[in-house]
Order: structure tokens, then C-alpha cells, then sequence
């Protein structure tokens, strides 16, 4: 204590006795001395020993903010040293330890004895009752100069019933937010590399830097060992990853795999985000691996899918205008000694996205500005032949190089007309610059440009007219809009005689109805003449109900039907769009103040109205219930390699059974083949100082890409004690 500290003592009876040198404060005492708040029935101070007793109902509150609960004390004046007995200990963090004594020892160690140490609050409706874990040990002693809390030979017990005995147990005390030390293991399984367990060591280097060291010892393989060091900055954060293995039994694996062809196995990977300034950040997420399934045979955490996206970005957002470089590398993890898929994928080195918005206007309306610059290389060409007829491959990449630089220009217009019309006016100019250094396709009846350095332009000129129309009544009001679009632009140039890297993907529905542009990239551009005529409706009833619904077609009205030209990879053939009527599309829903809400989006043959596309979707939600269903049903587009028919059925549900427990689960169905493709179930439970998970999980694998088709895991957390994980490393 400092020499200045002030005391502040109440109580209804202070008696002095100068012979003894004894202060004693009797009834309601309260004390207050330098960050120190007790309350006791009775105090007694003696100068001569320099020793403070207290009895009854005490309660001392430490700087720290922790409450001691005793019946008796006798400590020192500055409370640095001294005896507790019958105490109690609750700290900021709600852990509780109980002792039947205690001392404290050079005012930063408390030494209690027979001790009990848990982090769950006493049942409120039977405090006899044990709580759902707890810790016994002969000895539990605080240390305030390490920040732990040490209990010597510990009973761990689980709902009143002991568990495991252990000669002791050291945890942080509540204020270590970091603290050195063997974390809890990791149980681990597999079919090719046995029962594992994973024990990790956790390093608090400095306040912006810390590490852990993992050893995963299976039975099958040896020892696995990993480390990750990250480290923070000012602007930003970064880490290290590495691990490796030397198998103890390759051939356990699969003959002519990539899990057998060698014993030493391991990566090295990083990750990093910093923001720069407050417009610009940059980062990266990258991973090299002794071969292309090291990190999913082991499930290695964060790195264990079986497409693993290798990144760098730099991104900048201004006011009116934004910026976007990144790179990939797609590492695909599959068993395959030859990287096959791999090396079909593309290397983007880089792609550039650049957006402006001119900050005045532009003869009343917004001018806009979009480039998009795209480097890829592949090592081989990635086909598929539909039907066994040779000229009918599709190509979803070629060999060799491209590059693509691609600027638009947009200026667009809101008037508004007679009656409330909605008037819109587009002008819109786009160029495209290729650079070429590709191998032909070399199965493709259709055309492929021979230019090196081809370059395509398109001039759009279009309107867009609203006319809404807002109707209320008693109880409720509605919004029915009619849109109708017209543009009118030059063919396409070099329609389908172009590589399709980022246009692959084409779902006509509701949602892109009256888009200028349904292709999904910038490899394909809608040319020609074109309408696209639909209804929009809002409606919002008092009793808290609300619907949306839109419906339309869209009209090939002149020139060349960009959706009627096929290019490498046919994308689209049977889309609804290559008709010069197109389907129909149309998407509704509707939200209850219940919690029950329901869409519907389809898409029909515009002659005979078979259904084409179907999404249904329904979802609920209350405080024990939360569901979703989904129905789905997609044509088979044969010429798009999407050979047959497909149904789904997918529904997620969760069950809170009470406070703490809850069950939940998931399902995918495919009707067609009368199958499930996945399912899970699993139950959870949580509360202040617990946190238990378990779940099972199968899927379908025709192609035995996996070691199992199914997964069992769990996860057990003992708040301030630590965490027990069950995970299988064979069913990524």
C-alpha cells in the first residue's frame, strides 16, 4: 500500500481502546482503503501486530474487481498477508472457487485448501445441487504475479461424478487474456491414418505476437507436427503455417495416389490483411504443398477444402469510385498423382476491376465508367464430350494464354412524364481488346477466331419506361409496375469464336429479367435487339403482411440472338433466352408477422408452358423453431453438358429444446435418383460454462473420392479450462 493511502471506515459502533491499542467497529462495517471495499458485522484492528480480523457475513471486493465471501479473516493491515476460513471467491468472469480455509501469502498468492474451482453458476432453484463441472484439489493457489490459478492434485468432475484425476491442472486467471501453455487435444480419426490426438502448445511471445505448436501422434501414420506464428501490426494482420509429416505407412493409402507416392508430406501457407489508409487495404492467402491432398488427407484447419483458392488483392474504394486487383491459383485437392483437374484450372495473374461515377452530372443524367482487365493461363484444355459425338466437345478452358482489357461507358437518365411515367433513357459504348496465345479447340465443329489480337466493340442505345401505379385501400396498399426495355445494339462481334472464361454460368429468371446484360461475365456480350416486358407488384397490409411478385418474357426483336450462338461451351443452348420469344419467368412471395415466409420462382416453356425451372423455397421461425425447406427442379440441358433432370429437396431445422439444449439437422434429396445426397443431425448444448456439440453427417460418393462417405464430430467446451475436439480427418 502507498504511505498516503487514505482509510474510510463506517460502522454503528467505533470503540478505541488506547491501553491496547485497539480499534474495534462493530455493526454494518464498511471499509474503503486504496482500491480495497470490505464488509463485515465486525472489524478489529490492531496497531500493536498490525493485524485486521473481521467476522460475520464478510465480503471483500479486491482492486481487481474479484469478491472474497469468508466467515473469518485475519490479515494484515495492507492485506498482503493472512488467514480466510469458510471462503468463497468470485471473480469478474464469473469463475468461483470455495475453500474451507485459506492464506494469503505476500500479497500476491491466496493459497486455499480443499478447494473447488468452476466457472458454472449455482442452480437457482436447488444451490445444493453440483454444478455441471467442476474441479476439486487438495490445493488451489492464486498467484497475482504469474496471472494463473494452479489446482494440485485435481478431481475433474462432470455432472457430481469424477472423471479423471491429475497430479495438477493450471489455467489463466480471468485477467490473462493470453497466457502460455498445453491447450486441451484433439481427438482425431481415420481409416488410412488411425486414432489420433492432437495436443496443442499455445506461445504468448509478445502482446502483438503469439504462436502454436501442434503434435498430432496416429496410430497408422506417426507423427504430425504443425506450427502457426501471427503476428499483428498497426494496420494489419499476418500469419505462418507449416506442417509436415513423415508416414509410417504409405501403403495404407490407395496404390497410385498421391497419399502413397511419398512419406514425406507437408505445406507451408500465410495469410495476411492490411489496410493501408482508409481507402486501400491489400492482402493475401496462399498455401504450397508437397503434393495437391496433403491438407485434406490431414484436415488441416482452414486449408482442408477440396478446392483450395490461392489469393493476393489489393482493393481501394473512394467516394464515387472503386478498385479491385487480385491473382488465384486454384489448388485442387483430390488423390490424383497426375494434378489432372489442376492443371486444367486457370492461373489469373491478375484480374482488374475498376468502377467511376462522374461526381456532376451529365446533361441531367449519371455518367459511369467500368474496366475490367483479365491475364489467365492454363497448362492443359479442360473438355467434355456430351453425347460420344466427336465434334459436339464443349470447352470450359483452352491451353495457352489469354489476356482481355474491357471499358464501358454509361449514361443514363430518370425522367419523369405525364401521369407519374417513369422514363429512362441509356446510352452505352464498350470495347474489348484480346490478346490471344491459345491452342485451338481441337474437337469443335464451330468457328474459333485465328487472330492473335482480335477486338470487338458494342453501341447500346435504350430506354426504360415505369409507370407505377400506387393503390390504397382501408387496410392495406399496393404498387403494380409495369417496366418495359428496348435496346437496340450492333451483333455481337465474334460470337462464340471467342474463349468463355468468366460467362460460363446462365440462369434466366425473374431476378435478371430486365437486365441489359444476362451473361454472368465479361467474355460474352447480349447483342442485337432486344425488349424485355414484365409487371412488378409490392403490396404491404396493415396486419403486418407483405408480397412482392414479378413476372415477364423477354423478345429478340433484331439482329443476331447472342443466346442463339453457341460458343465453346454451348452456354446458351436451352436457356429460355435463344428463342426470339423467350419463357416465361416469373418469382413471388410473401412474409407473415408469424415468422412463416414463402417464395416461388419459375421459369416456363413459353409454348407449352412445362416447367423449365423451379425454385420453392419456405421458411419459419420462432423462439424453439427455425426451418427451411427448399424445392428445386432444373430441365435437363443436354447441348450444356446437364444431361438429365434434376430434383432436390433440401430442409435445415433447429429445435430449441429448452434454455440450453437444442437439436438440429439437415437433409439433401434427389428425387430423381431416390437418394439422399447429405444428411446431418447433431444436438448442442450451451450455457454460462458450457458448450457441447456432437453431429453426424453422411454423403453421397460414387466417385470414392473420400477414404468414408460419413463424419462424426464434437466439440466440449469448459469455459477457462479449455476446449476437446472430436473431428474425422478422412471425409472432407
Amino acid at each position: 500500500m502507498p504511505e498516503d493511502a487514505k482509510l474510510l471506515l463506517a460502522a454503528n459502533e467505533l470503540l478505541y481502546d488506547r491501553d491496547a491499542e485497539r480499534v474495534v467497529a462493530s455493526g454494518a462495517v464498511q471499509i474503503n482503503y486504496n482500491g480495497y471495499q470490505m464488509v463485515a458485522r465486525q472489524v478489529v484492528y490492531d496497531q500493536k501486530t498490525g493485524r485486521v480480523t473481521a467476522a460475520g457475513n464478510i465480503e471483500l471486493v479486491e482492486p481487481t474487481g474479484n469478491r472474497i465471501y469468508a466467515d473469518s479473516l485475519d490479515v494484515t493491515d495492507n492485506f498482503s498477508d493472512g488467514f480466510l476460513k469458510s471462503l468463497r471467491v468470485e471473480t469478474n468472469d464469473n469463475t468461483r472457487l470455495v475453500a474451507e480455509s485459506a492464506e494469503r501469502v505476500g500479497g500476491t498468492q491466496m493459497i486455499l485448501h480443499k478447494g473447488v474451482y468452476t466457472a458454472c453458476l449455482p442452480c437457482a432453484e436447488n444451490p445444493s445441487r453440483p454444478p455441471i463441472w467442476q474441479v476439486k484439489a487438495e490445493r488451489v493457489i492464486q498467484d497475482g504475479k504469474k496471472h494463473t490459478v494452479r489446482l494440485e492434485k485435481a478431481r475433474f468432475e462432470l455432472f457430481g461424478h469424477s472423471l479423471a484425476t491429475l497430479p495438477f491442472i493450471e489455467v489463466p486467471d480471468n485477467t490473462v487474456k493470453r497466457k502460455s501453455g498445453f491447450l486441451f487435444p484433439e481427438f482425431k480419426s481415420g481409416e488410412n491414418v488411425g486414432f489420433g490426438i492432437a495436443v496443442p502448445y499455445y506461445i504468448a511471445i509478445a502482446p502483438d505476437r503469439d504462436a502454436t505448436v501442434t503434435a498430432t501422434g496416429f496410430t497408422k501414420q506417426g507423427l504430425l507436427l504443425e506450427g502457426e506464428i501471427r503476428q499483428r501490426f498497426e494496420k494489419g494482420e499476418a500469419n505462418l503455417r507449416v506442417a509436415g509429416i513423415s508416414q509410417m505407412d504409405s501403403e495404407a493409402f490407395t496404390a497410385n495416389t498421391s497419399d502413397s507416392a511419398q512419406d514425406v508430406r507437408g505445406l507451408i501457407a500465410s495469410k495476411g490483411d492490411f489496410k493501408i489508409n482508409p481507402r486501400w487495404s491489400f492482402g493475401w492467402d496462399v498455401m504450397f504443398q508437397s503434393d495437391n491432398n496433403f491438407a485434406r488427407t490431414y484436415a488441416i484447419e482452414g486449408l482442408n477444402n477440396s478446392t483450395n483458392t490461392n489469393t493476393v488483392y489489393l482493393t481501394g474504394k473512394g467516394d464515387r469510385n472503386f478498385f479491385d486487383m487480385r491473382g488465384y491459383y486454384f489448388d485442387v485437392q483430390d488423390a490424383d498423382i497426375n494434378d489432372t483437374a489442376e492443371k486444367k484450372q486457370a492461373t489469373v495473374l491478375p484480374v482488374i476491376d475498376y468502377s467511376y461515377y462522374a461526381p456532376e452530372l451529365v446533361a441531367g443524367g449519371q455518367l459511369s465508367g467500368t474496366m475490367n482487365f483479365t491475364s489467365l493461363s492454363r497448362f492443359s484444355e479442360e473438355a467434355v464430350n456430351t453425347d460420344g459425338v466427336p465434334g459436339n466437345d464443349l470447352y470450359r478452358g483452352l491451353k495457352g494464354n489469354m489476356n482481355r482489357l474491357t471499358g464501358e461507358l454509361e449514361w443514363e437518365r430518370t425522367i419523369d412524364g405525364p401521369g407519374g411515367l417513369q422514363i429512362t433513357p441509356l446510352l452505352a459504348a464498350r470495347g474489348d481488346v484480346y490478346g490471344l496465345a491459345m491452342d485451338a479447340p481441337t474437337d469443335y465443329t464451330g468457328n474459333f477466331t485465328s487472330d492473335d489480337a482480335p477486338t470487338r466493340y458494342m453501341l447500346t442505345a435504350g430506354v426504360e419506361l415505369r409507370y407505377p401505379w400506387l393503390v390504397t385501400m382501408g387496410n392495406s396498399t399496393h404498387i403494380i409496375e409495369p417496366i418495359a426495355q428496348i435496346y437496340a445494339r450492333n451483333d455481337e462481334q465474334l460470337a462464340g469464336e471467342l474463349p468463355n472464361e468468366d460467362a460460363q454460368s446462365l440462369v434466366f429468371d425473374a431476378s435478371n429479367l430486365f437486365s441489359r446484360n444476362k451473361f454472368s461475365g465479361f467474355d460474352r456480350v447480349e447483342g442485337g435487339t432486344r425488349a424485355n416486358v414484365g409487371l412488378r407488384y409490392t403490396g404491404s397490409l396493415d396486419n403486418g403482411i407483405g408480397l412482392r411478385a414479378v413476372m415477364g418474357q423477354s423478345y429478340h426483336l433484331a439482329g443476331l440472338n447472342s443466346y442463339a450462338t453457341d460458343d465453346l461451351l454451348a452456354v446458351g443452348s436451352d436457356s429460355g433466352l435463344e428463342t426470339d420469344v423467350s419463357d416465361f419467368v416469373a418469382s413471388a412471395g410473401i412474409e407473415l408477422p408469424m415468422g412463416l415466409s414463402l417464395s416461388t420462382g419459375v421459369r416456363l416453356d413459353e409454348k407449352t408452358l412445362a416447367l423449365r425451372r423451379t425454385d420453392l423455397n419456405a421458411t419459419y421461425a420462432n423462439d424453439r423453431l427455425s426451418t427451411s425447406v427448399t424445392f428445386s427442379q432444373v430441365a435437363a440441358r443436354p447441348e450444356y453438358s446437364f444431361d438429365d433432370n434434376n430434383q432436390t429437396i433440401a430442409s435445415s431445422s433447429t429445435i430449441k429444446l429448452n434454455q440450453s439444449w437444442s437439436v438440429f439437422g439437415s437433409v439433401n434429396y434427389d428425387i430423381d435418383s431416390n437418394a439422399f445426397n447429405r444428411r446431418s443431425v447433431g444436438i448442442s448444448y450451451a450455457d454460462e460454462c458450457t458448450t457441447l456439440s456432437l453431429f453426424y453427417s453422411d454423403k453421397t460418393d460414387p466417385d470414392d473420392e473420400t477414404a468414408n462417405d460419413w463424419t462424426i464430430g464434437g466439440r466440449l467446451v469448459f469455459r477457462t479450462l479449455g476446449e476437446v475436439k472430436l473431428s474425422d480427418v478422412s471425409a472432407n
